[in-house]
């Protein structure tokens, strides 16, 4: 192995955190009691203590950077649906043998919904970014295991194009709380994703219900994980399974409630918004947690150049974006009680909206998101 290959390999490491998980199922199914609690702990907790010892890393990397230079960083991305599945299917599997009491295996299976949203899901996004066929496929195959397949369409058709205006479901509004929003979020994405993708066909002069719509896809692989679940454990690995698939969703959209909390972009009048810019998304420098959730916190940079890989992302300063206090898992427990997370959050957005738009005086239509919307939002 030459020196160089070495280095970027040392270099990557760091965000391998995420294999931590795998052990961890494993010790929670074989001895049960509380040892399921080591996974989130694990995800949740040490990271964030973590964090206040290695501080922020500012650096960042040259965007120029090879793709062969990336390889390691890509890897564990690749290499993360196999051992997902195994914990899905090898927890079933493990589960119907008697190896644990009733309570046990849900428990396990929350853990495991932490794995799957917090990493899982987190990869998955990394992947379906990508224009190689075989992450897409691997990004279809880990939503797929969380039963929120429509997440990529709704992502790249929609959440990216309109951003922290009303019509993004997943940026959430100026004081509203996170229960509200999940609620929201869970009724109006799915309808979102598919008249996203309708219109994707119509404008190739397609049905909606042409072959070539991904919903028929998603169907099918999810149709594919539940068939599994109840192969191995017949309504009981079917329940678990969608237990976890339900605690990872959770999860995601803990995260998407923190990403564009109360940022909203500039309304111009007409139904036009100004471009998307590092300001819409709060940035998180926290060394730790980026290295768990590969850069994710390096949000204001991702939505500004949504194609760059997670190795290469750059942070900002506070002149140029909005800087969380916490990294995500800290934010996303806070965000769990609104009343502390309120107390928290909305002096900073207040703050942020001194900063970058002293002209507004009136911010009343923009909390309530009832700005109007181009005739072609939907």
């Amino acid at each position: 192995m030459d020196n160089a290959f070495r280095a970027r390999l040392i270099d990557a490491l760091p965000f391998w955190l995420s294999l931590g998980m795998v052990p961890l199922a494993f010790v929670a199914a074989r001895f049960g009691g509380w040892w399921f609690l080591t996974m989130p702990l694990y995800a949740w907790y040490l990271m964030t203590v973590l964090d206040s010892f290695l501080g922020l890393n500012e650096e960042n990397p040259d965007t120029e950077t090879p793709e062969a230079q990336l390889f390691w960083y890509r890897a564990i991305t690749i290499l993360w649906f196999p051992m997902q599945a195994a914990m899905i299917f090898g927890g079933i599997w493990w589960a119907m043998r008697g190896g644990m009491t009733g309570w046990e295996s849900v428990g396990l299976f929350f853990g495991i919904g932490v794995a799957s949203g917090t990493i899982g899901i987190v990869y998955a996004h990394e992947l379906l970014h990508q224009k190689n066929p075989i992450e897409r496929w691997l990004g279809d195959l880990l939503l797929a295991s969380t039963l929120y397949s429509h997440f990529r369409t709704e992502h790249l058709l929609v959440h990216h194009s309109w951003v922290a205006t009303p019509r993004d479901a997943v940026s959430a509004r100026y004081n509203e709380g996170f229960f509200r929003f999940f609620l929201r979020v869970l009724a109006d994405c799915p309808t979102s994703a598919w008249q996203a993708e309708a219109k994707r066909l119509e404008r190739a002069k397609r049905s909606k219900f042409d072959r070539r719509n991904p919903f028929w896809r998603y169907a099918a692989l999810q149709l594919g994980m539940l068939a599994l679940a109840v192969a191995l454990g017949g309504w009981w690995g079917l329940g678990l399974f969608v237990w976890q698939a339900f605690v990872a969703v959770w999860q995601l959209e803990l995260t998407n409630y923190v990403e564009h909390y109360g940022l909203t972009r500039k309304h111009l009048g007409n139904g036009r918004y100004e471009h998307v810019l590092p300001r819409h998304s709060w940035n998180s420098s926290h060394t730790a947690t980026n290295w768990l959730l590969i850069n994710l916190q390096r949000h204001s940079d991702h939505h500004y150049k949504p194609d760059r890989r997670f190795p290469l992302l750059q942070t900002y300063s506070d002149e140029e974006a909005p800087q969380l206090p916490m990294g995500y898992p800290a934010m996303t427990f806070m965000a769990m009680v609104p009343p502390l997370w309120r107390r928290r959050m909305n002096p900073r957005v207040r703050a942020w909206r001194r900063q970058f738009y002293p002209e507004i005086e009136d911010w009343k239509p923009y909390n309530r998101g009832d700005l109007p919307m181009p005739r072609n939002a939907l």
